[in-house]
């Protein structure tokens, strides 16, 4: 009788190396192993012959990048979303993509399990496992952190070094890091102590801002529909625009935040993230949407943006809300086409000019010159009409209150005349 299946998401990393074993331990199931490549700097054929040496009957290397920038990054640029003004949702936006694909596979391999290495207390668990019971309910998922033994990352170093499991990592250095093409964060460590400043060694992707040159760096980048296409005048896919600007915004400094963030799961956690030729989009794309979108347009989609970065933290990438939001986000997009030139220095990533064919911006309504487009004295009629009901308010406010006012001083001269009378 053939042996039940179960898809393993493998990154080669501790955890999955360690569940790798376990699973093979534990349960009597064949091993798929799945890596994603999302973009992160990896040696994917060793991670494939590591997972067949640790147990796994077959692996995959799933190569994502350019649909995750297409379909995932593009779509939350587009609707200018940040998790809580800081967070670009690196990870956010990668795992329905993988869980997507483990789906994929379990259909293809015929596999009634998923196994996933996400702790019980982060929010990749949720992303995972959303997005596989939207895509197939009928897969049993299989999530060690949730019900095995282990309590620390420093038990599975030793576990691994029990069954000669090669890792990475060691107690000194025990970061917790996820890279992709948009991406590096790096939690615990120092960091689960909030007064600890990071280390600048920390860095993987991105130089410290006070080592970044001394000089100024400026980049133009096009975009259409909301897109960005080209680099300083030249088109450029996907792939290669987004690892251009990583490369001019690492060596600038650009693009490291220290966050304490809200979790789903109710606590707040700490991480670092490195996202330089992201930080570099978002400032170039809202710099060019001033140029374009009307005044309630930009702030109702500040709204919706908002919700939108909370979808995606969440792992509801697959809801009809989603799908709501990106198809009003893509009618607001049909007109920001244009150029913008960002400024880098030493960690910042300024937008210093612009320009579109569909700017709303005309220099012969804002000057301050004599113009034939504009009347001044046609602001008294629009500022009374404006104002009108701040006016009536103020008028009823006066009518009341010298209403009670002539009403006291009818109460007092009845009074007086009653004293007298007595």
């Amino acid at each position: 009788m053939a042996k039940e299946k179960v898809v393993l998401a493998y990154s080669g990393g501790l955890d999955t190396s360690i569940i790798m074993t376990w699973l093979k331990e534990n349960y009597d199931y064949d091993v798929i192993a799945v890596c994603c490549n999302a973009g992160q700097k990896e040696d994917f054929e060793a991670i494939e012959k590591k997972a067949i040496k640790t147990g796994a009957i077959k692996a995959y290397t799933v190569d994502l990048r350019e649909e995750f920038i297409t379909d995932y990054i593009w779509p939350t640029l587009k609707a200018g979303a940040i998790y809580e003004g800081e967070y670009m949702l690196g990870t956010s936006m990668a795992r329905p993509l993988m869980a997507k694909k483990l789906v994929e596979i379990a259909e293809k391999e015929e596999a009634f399990y998923i196994a996933h290495g996400c702790t019980g207390k982060g929010n990749d668990q949720v992303r995972f496992e959303t997005t596989i019971k939207a895509l197939n309910p009928a897969i049993k998922i299989i999530a060690p952190w949730r019900f095995w033994d282990f309590q620390s990352r420093e038990e599975l170093i030793a576990y691994a070094k029990d069954h000669n499991i090669p890792i990475n990592q060691t107690e000194a250095k025990i970061y917790s890091r996820d890279e992709n093409i948009w991406h590096i964060s790096h939690e615990g460590g120092e960091l689960e102590n909030p007064w600890n400043a990071h280390l600048d060694t920390i860095h993987v992707l991105s130089v410290p801002p006070e080592k970044a040159p001394d000089e100024v760096t400026y980049v133009d980048i096009d975009f259409e529909k909301g897109i960005p296409v080209a680099v300083d005048g030249e088109k450029l896919g996907p792939i290669a625009l987004l690892t251009t600007l990583n490369e001019l915004g690492s060596k600038n400094g650009v693009g490291t935040a220290d966050i304490i963030e809200n979790r789903l799961v109710g606590m707040k956690s700490r991480g670092v993230y490195e996202t330089p030729g992201g930080t570099i989009l978002f400032a170039a794309h809202a710099g060019l949407e001033q140029l374009i979108l009307d005044r309630d347009t930009t702030q109702y989609k500040n709204i919706v943006s908002q919700k939108f970065a909370q979808l995606v933290y969440d792992g509801l990438w697959y809801t009809p809300l989603r799908e709501a939001i990106s198809a009003f986000v893509d009618v607001t997009q049909g007109q920001v086409t244009g150029t913008v030139k960002v400024k880098l220095y030493k960690g910042s990533a300024t937008v210093a000019c612009k320009k579109s064919p569909y700017s709303l911006y005309n220099e012969e309504f804002a000057t301050f010159s004599k113009d034939d487009v504009y009347n001044q004295s046609d602001a008294e009629g629009f500022i009374n009409l404006f104002s009108l009901p701040l006016k009536i308010r103020a008028i009823q406010k006066q009518t009341v209150e010298g209403g009670a006012k002539e009403h006291e001083a009818l109460e007092r001269k009845v009074l007086k005349s009653s004293d007298f009378i007595c």
